[in-house]
């Protein structure tokens, strides 16, 4: 069921931006929470940021407040997360997941929908 495409990853230097692109196919995003979720190498998957359909609800990690931002676009059937001052840290591969209901979670379980994962490194 991949359903969902993230692109935009890379590589970047310490203090650089990015923007990521969560894309869906085959359905609308207009009803659905969407998620970006990170997995660091050695470490275990993490809720980062989340966003409702409506756009009024949201969650960012306390790790990432201030550097990341999400934000959707219904037209484009697209949510993006801007990830700026990245550091090695933010190192990981970031996915974007959906869900069908109308208030955000930090829980993976809770979504439906994958995409296979955009890697972003920083590095020097």
């Amino acid at each position: 069921q991949s359903q969902l495409e993230e692109s935009g990853g890379g590589s970047v230097q310490p203090g650089g931006s990015l923007r990521l692109s969560c894309t869906a196919s085959g359905f609308s995003l207009e009803h659905y929470v969407v998620g970006w979720f990170r997995q660091a190498p050695g470490k275990e998957r993490e809720g980062v940021l989340c966003i409702s359909p409506s756009g009024r609800n949201t969650y960012y990690a306390d790790s990432v407040k201030g550097r990341f931002y999400i934000s959707r676009d219904k037209e484009k059937n697209t949510v993006y997360l801007d990830l700026s001052n990245l550091q090695p840290e933010d190192t990981a591969i970031f996915y974007c997941a959906a869900r069908f209901a109308a208030v955000c979670s930090d829980y993976e379980g809770h979504y439906d929908d994958w995409g296979r994962g955009a890697q972003v490194t920083v590095s020097v």
